[in-house]
């Protein structure tokens, strides 16, 4: 067996193509995909992934490839599948690094990347001042000092707009210098042989990309799903040294479950920090960008946590996205704390996209961070009330979850009550309680349905199922409606004949008392 240190390197951070080849870093070549757009109808495209998923590497080899860096490909689909004696000259845009904070910076970051093509293309005397004159004034030189036309590669081209997210007047003013910059590619094209853009969130044509009506959007293209991440066989296949002691079952459950419509796919930067980490378990991806802008949404529009287990949304909702009209389920899927589950269709023959969080990863990390700022309770106290939950559902105690989630609603500081406007926000008591079910990796459906009505939360542990359904009142009442609900319309009866344990919960949360005012179950079966 190889030592750790035997292996080849882990490409963590690597976004040049040529560094990775020359280097001999591990590498799963996609450049099959290269050859399927080159030789696509369309020369246009617009590719979305969430943030840290291969995109910057993607956009560094179509780099190469168009560069005729024949060397890099040595071994790898295009070698043998490509004009090598066709040069062309690149305009490479990347947004990845450092944070913009606004229009003026944003013009000076353009000047920047046109100064870098003067001098990489040893262009002399511009015409035009303005940025945009600029840009389409090189594409024009380019194509007639190389007699070829031009490419443009742009990476992140979104990533300004998204510094300034949670200032919406500055993200406005900095997408329509985007708006204006990005003209010059519907321009100019009888001088362009192929453009691709990258990002995270997908704006609508209108809002950043007017008149460029050839833009192929293939970010849920079945036929590219897997452009970018580790399917299953590429990583048995090119990490199978890594492999031999780890359990693929848990890897798969932990990493896995991204999809685009094509193959399910690991987070790449997961997977290969999992491996440097010497196979340990941790939560690699979503520790490096917390959602405190998404958090702070879901507080504004009181966003009820538990819709976030089987969401339903439509092409449109999970396909656009603007300032001014920033949708929570949209940011969600985009940014890959949502994915697709599977695809249905309406009694409109609508397709819709039933979301699910992708991985145990995505799944404890979010609902961790949920709970931390729903309760602003410290992180000591809320993995000791996680493990006493946990313990009470493996023990079967349900007085003993009654007794736990008292204690946990009676320790959440007032501050925190006016801080989510609890009064006028019903949904945040079962959100809370989801948070914390959720957090455990439990199973669970919300707003599960039955042929009498929507069951709030059922919880499948082992064999038994536990039915929930929540009220909130404000003073004590006489009698617990919530339980009344489940036996009146017999939510249970769905799981009779499939569990061996079937449990009815009903719990009201008194406003005034801002606890449980009424806990009750029965044993059904």
């Amino acid at each position: 067996m190889k030592f750790h240190n035997e292996f080849k390197s882990l490409p963590i951070g690597i976004q040049t193509f040529s560094k990775l080849r020359e280097d001999d870093f591990y590498y799963v070549d996609k450049t099959k995909f290269i050859y399927k757009l080159f030789k696509s109808k369309s020369n246009y495209y617009f590719l979305s992934r969430p943030r840290r998923f291969g995109k910057s590497l993607f956009l560094s080899t179509l780099k190469s490839a168009f560069k005729a860096q024949k060397e890099y490909f040595k071994g790898l689909f295009l070698e043998n599948n490509w004009d090598w004696s066709k040069k062309y000259p690149v305009l490479y845009i990347s947004f990845g690094a450092g944070v913009t904070d606004g229009k003026d910076e944003l013009k000076i970051i353009l000047q920047e990347l046109i100064n870098n093509w003067i001098d990489e293309y040893s262009i002399h005397n511009l015409k035009n001042t303005s940025l945009r004159g600029q840009f389409s004034e090189i594409i024009k030189i380019l194509h007639e000092k190389y007699n070829e036309k031009v490419v443009i590669l742009i990476d992140e081209y979104d990533k300004p707009i998204l510094d300034m997210i949670n200032k919406p007047n500055l993200a406005i003013e900095v997408r329509d210098e985007l708006k204006n910059f990005y003209s010059v590619i519907k321009d100019s094209d009888k001088y362009l042989k192929f453009v691709f853009l990258t990002g995270v969130t997908k704006f609508s044509k209108v809002s950043l990309f007017s008149g460029l009506n050839n833009l192929e959007d293939i970010t849920l293209h079945k036929d590219y799903g897997d452009i970018c991440g580790y399917n299953q066989k590429e990583l048995e296949t090119v990490f199978a040294e890594r492999l031999v002691t780890v359990d693929l079952e848990k890897l798969k459950k932990w990493y896995n479950g991204y999809n685009f419509l094509g193959d399910s796919v690991y987070n790449p930067f997961g997977i290969l920090l999992f491996f440097s980490n010497y196979n340990t378990y941790k939560t690699y991806w979503f520790q490096t960008a917390t959602p405190s802008f998404l958090i702070k949404l879901m507080q504004k529009n009181k966003y009820y946590i538990p819709k976030l287990e089987n969401l339903e949304v439509t092409e449109e909702i999970i396909g656009s996205f603007d300032v001014d009209k920033i949708n929570l389920e949209t940011l969600l899927f985009q940014t890959g704390y949502l994915t697709i589950d599977r695809v249905k269709t309406d009694f409109l023959d609508n397709q819709v996209y039933v979301l699910k969080y992708p991985n145990r990863e995505v799944k404890n990390s979010l609902t961790t961070y949920i709970i931390d700022y729903l309760t602003n309770e410290d992180a000591t106290n809320r993995l000791r009330y996680q493990n006493i939950l946990y313990k009470a559902f493996m023990d079967n105690d349900i007085i003993g979850i009654k007794k736990l989630i008292s204690t946990l609603f009676e320790t959440i500081p007032n501050d925190n009550y006016r801080k989510n406007d609890i009064e006028n926000y019903e949904g945040y008591y079962a959100s809370v309680l989801y948070a914390y079910f959720a957090s455990l990796g439990l199973k669970m459906i919300a707003e599960d349905s039955t042929n009498r009505g929507y069951i709030d939360l059922t919880i499948f542990f082992e064999n038994r199922a536990y039915i929930l359904e929540f009220k909130v009142t404000k003073g004590t009442p006489k009698t617990n409606k919530a339980l009344k609900q489940i036996k009146e319309r017999k939510y249970y009866k769905k799981y009779l004949n499939k569990y061996d344990k079937v449990y009815n919960i009903g719990i009201v949360f008194s406003k005034n008392k801002r606890n449980i005012a009424k806990f009750n179950y029965e044993t059904i079966k």
